[in-house]
C-alpha cells in the first residue's frame, strides 16, 4: 500500500526522488479518505513551493482538501492529465495519478520525511486518535 523507494509526508503526500528532482503525489490512504476525486487545482510550472505550505487543492464528493509541499523548490512539470481525468489519483495514486515534479531546493528537507513503514505506523496512530 505504501511503496518502497518513496518518502512520505505526514500531510499524506509522497515524494519520489531522482537526482535533484522529486515527483509528488498523494498517498493511497489520502485518496481513499477523500473518495471519488472530481477536480484538481494544480500550480503553474515555475511556481515556488515551500515545504509544508499548500500548493493546490483536490475536490471530491466528500470534501475539498489542500496539497502540501513535501519539500521546497520550483515546479518544473505538472500532470496535465489530471485536469481532464482527476480520477487518475484514485485509480493509480503512485503511477498515473502523480501531481507534479519539483526541482528540490534543499535536499536536507527530505530527512524529515517518513519511510514507508514509518508512514504506515503514523497513519495507524492517526486512525486510533481520530
Amino acid at each position: 500500500m505504501y511503496p518502497e523507494g518513496l518518502k512520505y509526508a505526514k500531510t499524506h503526500e509522497w515524494l519520489k526522488v531522482e537526482d535533484n528532482e522529486g515527483k509528488v503525489g498523494i498517498t493511497y490512504y489520502a485518496q481513499d479518505r477523500l473518495g471519488d476525486i472530481t477536480f484538481v487545482e494544480l500550480p503553474q510550472v515555475g511556481a515556488e513551493l515551500t515545504k509544508g505550505k499548500s500548493f493546490g487543492t483536490v475536490e471530491s464528493f466528500k470534501a475539498v482538501s489542500e496539497f502540501y509541499a513535501p519539500v521546497s523548490g520550483k515546479v518544473i512539470q505538472v500532470n496535465k492529465e489530471l485536469r481532464d481525468n482527476p480520477e487518475l489519483i484514485n485509480q493509480d495514486p503512485y503511477g498515473q495519478g502523480w501531481i507534479l515534479v519539483v526541482e528540490i531546493a534543499s535536499p536536507a528537507e527530505m530527512e524529515e520525511l517518513l519511510s514507508p513503514s514509518d508512514y504506515e505506523q503514523w497513519v495507524k496512530q492517526q486512525e486510533e486518535v481520530g
